[in-house]
């Protein structure tokens, strides 16, 4: 096996096209984060963007999307808004996970929402995690008949608050994959709020990553495509979700919430309704990302794992690097601890 490392920038249109081919080897290849068209936005807006193309004979066998990151480290593309990720190829295809970070030049190679069954990488586990997904692949209606036979009258009282809602401010509307800056502009607010209360990095805050959302947003790909939806009660806006879809996955990429409505649980009544107008587009499988939240065990069918490790070739760069980051957690709960005292 060969492998080339090119900017995202450099693949050609039959390189893209063999991608989108790999992808169709594979269920667990159709998430939107693997998609050529991500790869391709945060290439625009990340030089250290790289893709390893895999080569056998004359024949592309694989990608291996990835960044460089403060000049020797390797994430997965996009990370810090990657939910899914991996290398792009068919499940069948043998490589040596090692040797492809080093024909990468990467001392380290980190992800922390890996494929877990990727066998390659699997021994670079260091834990694995659920990622809860709601399955609607038999409609929406059976979906909410299995949640509320399964949980304890979670989604019967979430609909008793959409009732309330509807009653006390105003009816009920959905906007489902909204054309609308405004729309957008109002998340990213909302959502920078939320990451000050709790004490988080404000992604918006990143210049990068507000170029790759506006463009995915945009974007109209089949295989990677944001997807704005807003809940209204009559002209008061409720609650805004920003997705990320494929053809057969919509990722709840980033959800946010007017917190004068707090008290109605607007965040499960917009993955509810979202989850109604995907199923009517013909989406079977919204994913939830993973993470631990009372919401997500209320809505998730099922979940599928994903890995946290990393693979490492040189182990000074390894060693130097678990040092910083122990120093960065630690910084972290102490300026966190401030916060709150």
């Amino acid at each position: 096996m060969r492998v080339r490392v090119v900017h995202p920038a450099e693949l050609g249109d039959a390189e893209l096209t063999r991608w989108r081919a790999l992808q169709q080897t594979d269920p667990a290849l159709g998430n939107p984060f693997l998609a050529p068209e991500f790869t391709l936005a945060v290439g625009r807006a990340r030089p250290g963007a790289r893709v390893a193309v895999l080569e056998e004979g004359s024949q592309i066998v694989g990608f291996f999307p990835h960044e460089i990151r403060k000049k020797v480290i390797g994430k997965a593309i996009g990370a810090g808004i990657s939910d899914w990720q991996g290398v792009v190829a068919a499940p069948d295809l043998e490589f040596d996970a090692q040797e492809l970070i080093r024909a990468c030049r990467l001392p380290v190679w980190e992800f922390d929402h890996l494929i877990s069954g990727q066998r390659p990488f699997a021994r670079f586990h260091a834990w694995r995690e659920g990622s809860p997904v709601m399955d609607l692949s038999a409609g929406y209606e059976a979906y909410l008949s299995q949640r509320r036979a399964a949980t304890s009258g979670s989604i019967k009282a979430a609909l008793r608050k959409r009732r309330k809602l509807a009653r006390e401010v105003g009816e009920l509307r959905v906007v489902y994959d909204a054309q609308d800056d405004s729309l957008l502009a109002t998340l990213m607010q909302w959502k920078s709020a939320q990451y000050r209360r709790t004490g988080m990095y404000d992604r918006f805050a990143i210049d990068w990553i507000t170029q790759v959302v506006e463009e995915l947003t945009a974007s109209q790909a089949p295989g990677c495509a944001g997807t704005l939806c807003g809940l209204y009660a009559g002209d008061r806006l409720v609650a805004i979700d920003l997705g990320l879809r494929s053809e057969s996955v919509l990722v709840d990429w980033f959800p946010a919430y007017n917190t004068e409505m707090a008290r109605y649980s607007p965040g499960v009544l917009l993955a509810l309704a979202m989850a109604e107008a995907a199923a009517t587009a013909g989406i079977p499988t919204i994913d939830l990302g993973k993470g631990p939240a009372a919401f997500k065990d209320t809505l998730k069918t099922r979940e599928l794992p994903v890995a946290v490790g990393r693979v490492v070739v040189s182990r000074p760069v390894a060693a130097a690097r678990r040092v910083h980051l122990a120093a960065a957690g630690l910084a972290r709960r102490g300026a966190a601890a401030l916060r709150r005292g």
